[in-house]
Order: structure tokens, then C-alpha cells, then sequence
């Protein structure tokens, strides 16, 4: 379906040891991305699977910061839906762009902030390489769309940058 592979429905699923078993194989890619440009590590991160993405990232030919067809990366991912560790993990390595915008201009900072991710804005304003100001191809900060959906606590974190 929407051209998966087994790595890929393993990994998405937080099923570590088969993870580990497929990236034995030598006619694996761990960087095969499905129909949409999603790659096993986007679809660990996205899904909170820690053990997994640390698994993938040890393999010696994963791309860490490789974006789907809307330009989101597996930060991305992990930022928008709040899975703080695997934003930590990401963000240990030097070739992840902490700032990367999408298609759209947003960057990880934009849906951690668009879905009231408090530990996740934290983490990611603790990096002096991200933007928390800048605008995405709207003119919209991620601190706009903290107040459009309403996370106070988020706009206190982002607020004080303005």
C-alpha cells in the first residue's frame, strides 16, 4: 500500500527487532520512501517510536533530515506531534537542520507551536539555530498560529521572541 516496504511498516508499527533483522539484509534501503516521500525513520519519528529511530539512525546510510513530498522532515514529524525524545535524539545530530522548513515555509518550530507542544517549543527554543520568528510563506509565525489555536502556554513561550 502506497508503495511500502516491510522496513517501512515495521518501523511505523515500533517493531524494533524486526527492524534491526531488515536492516541486516543488503537489498534493504533504510531511505526508500513510500508514494507520499515518507521514509521508515519520517514514520518512526512521526509516531513517537524512540527505539526505532535511534536503530535507524545507526545504520551508517539513513538519511536523518530527508523531507517527504511537502518537505517535512522526521523532526518535523516528531515536533508536530509532540514526541519530545525522539526530538532530542534528532536534534543530537549534526546533519539535522533543527530550522528545515517545508513547502510551506513552516519549520518544526511551526507544528510544535500549531498543536500546543510546550516540551517540544522548549526544546526546539533552546537551539540557537532555530527562527522562532520567521514567517512561513503566509507571513504567519509560529507564534500566530500558537494564539489561532489557542495554546496559552505555547504563546507564553513564544511571546517574550516577538
Amino acid at each position: 500500500m502506497y508503495g511500502q516496504t516491510p522496513l517501512f511498516g515495521a518501523a511505523s508499527n515500533g517493531h524494533e527487532r524486526v527492524v534491526e533483522v531488515l536492516l541486516e539484509r543488503e537489498d534493504v534501503n533504510p531511505n526508500k520512501p513510500d508514494n507520499r516521500g515518507r521514509t521508515p525513520l519520517y514514520c518512526a519519528a512521526r509516531t513517537g517510536h524512540e527505539g526505532v529511530v535511534k536503530i535507524l539512525l545507526d545504520h551508517n546510510d539513513i538519511d536523518p533530515d530527508k523531507p517527504d513530498v511537502h518537505g517535512q522532515t522526521p523532526l518535523f514529524g516528531a515536533a508536530s506531534n509532540g514526541h519530545e525524545r525522539v526530538v532530542e535524539v534528532l536534534l543530537r545530530r549534526d546533519d539535522v537542520d533543527p530550522d528545515k522548513p517545508n513547502k510551506n515555509g513552516q519549520t518544526p518550530l511551526f507544528g510544535a507551536a500549531w498543536d500546543g507542544h510546550e516540551g517540544v517549543t522548549k526544546i526546539l527554543l533552546g537551539h540557537d539555530d532555530v527562527s522562532p520568528n520567521k514567517p512561513d510563506k503566509s507571513g504567519r509565525t509560529p507564534l500566530w498560529w500558537a494564539a489561532k489555536s489557542g495554546h496559552a502556554s505555547v504563546v507564553a513561550l513564544l511571546q517574550p521572541l516577538t
